[in-house]
């Protein structure tokens, strides 16, 4: 039984040792090489073959941010997170007001998900609401913010959200929806393609519901007060 628990205890810490070995080198790897895929995109291109009223596509184009409207980055911040410059991986402030609505607001939850948190999943990670799985975000979520730049953690972010069935990244969806380069997007449009980031396989752009609407306007309006991106 001894031997047993030998040997198991060095498997896991086998495990345990090339874990964070591949996930540090893998943070490290994508600070230069872009991402050429996500867990989401492979969940979402099976759903795609098996679902017969969805489109088969798969529409990705990597920019880097240069080539990316500030509007845009501008948009993003001010929808998703208007403290990204200033913490550090997790909005402390954000996540305590989050508490707070959710036990007001039992039926209607609140997330407080920063971009880099947001980023971390979407890279490393299968979506799940699991506390394990969260656990990990929060870990990889350290990685990104201590190996990569806040610019850098943007141009990711960027260049792998999905914005539509089988679209993915600002580039993507610029041209998709509105048939120009990303970095030519109108204040309106980057504005628009923000307010479509909680539910992008449901709303459109284009062909915007009441609440996009509302979204739109919102983020128009709250842009101007929005910083620009840190190096």
């Amino acid at each position: 039984m001894k031997n047993l628990f030998i040997r198991i205890r060095k498997i896991l810490w086998k495990i345990i040792k090339w874990f964070f070995i591949l996930s540090i080198t893998g943070v490290i790897l994508f600070r230069f090489v872009p991402v050429p895929f996500t867990p989401l995109m492979i969940i979402r291109f099976v759903e795609q073959v098996f679902d017969s009223e969805r489109e088969i596509q798969f529409r990705k184009d990597w920019e880097p941010i240069a080539n990316i409207s500030p509007l845009l980055v501008k948009a993003v911040m001010t929808s998703e997170d208007q403290r990204f410059n200033e913490h550090f991986g997790l909005d402390m402030e954000a996540i305590q007001k989050a508490v707070q609505y959710n036990e007001k607001h039992k039926n209607k939850k609140r997330g407080a998900s920063t971009i880099s948190q947001q980023t971390a999943k979407n890279v490393f990670l299968f979506p799940s609401r699991s506390w394990l799985r969260k656990g990990f975000e929060v870990y990889f979520t350290f990685l990104i913010e201590i190996f990569w730049s806040k610019q850098r953690i943007m141009e990711v972010y960027l260049n792998v959200i999905e914005l539509g069935n089988g679209i993915y990244g600002a580039e993507a969806a610029s041209q998709y929806y509105f048939h120009k380069p990303a970095n030519q997007l109108s204040v309106h449009q980057a504005a628009s393609l923000a307010a479509i980031l909680p539910l992008p396989l449901k709303w459109s752009p284009t062909k915007p519901n009441a609440r996009v609407v509302r979204r739109t306007e919102w983020i128009k309006r709250n842009m101007k007060y929005a910083e620009g991106l840190e190096e």
